[in-house]
């Protein structure tokens, strides 16, 4: 009995430190995930203003007639 009991509690102990690094890891990939968004939203502005900058290059171009 005495025995069930340590290897009860050690296999708590074990869950508790495995629910410990899950949290740990989970805060660090929403943190990750954040960062990304952000990252993903500056590269969109960058890519609408340069989108901007080519349609009016595009504009100054003389058309020709064939």
């Amino acid at each position: 009995m005495e025995n069930e009991l340590a290897s009860l509690e050690a296999k708590v102990a074990q869950a508790a430190a495995q629910i410990r690094q899950l949290r740990a890891d989970n805060a660090s990939l929403r943190q990750q995930v954040a960062e990304r968004a952000d990252e993903n939203a500056r590269l969109g502005e960058k890519l609408a203003a340069a989108k901007a900058r080519i349609e009016a290059l595009l504009k100054q171009i003389p058309e020709t007639e064939p």
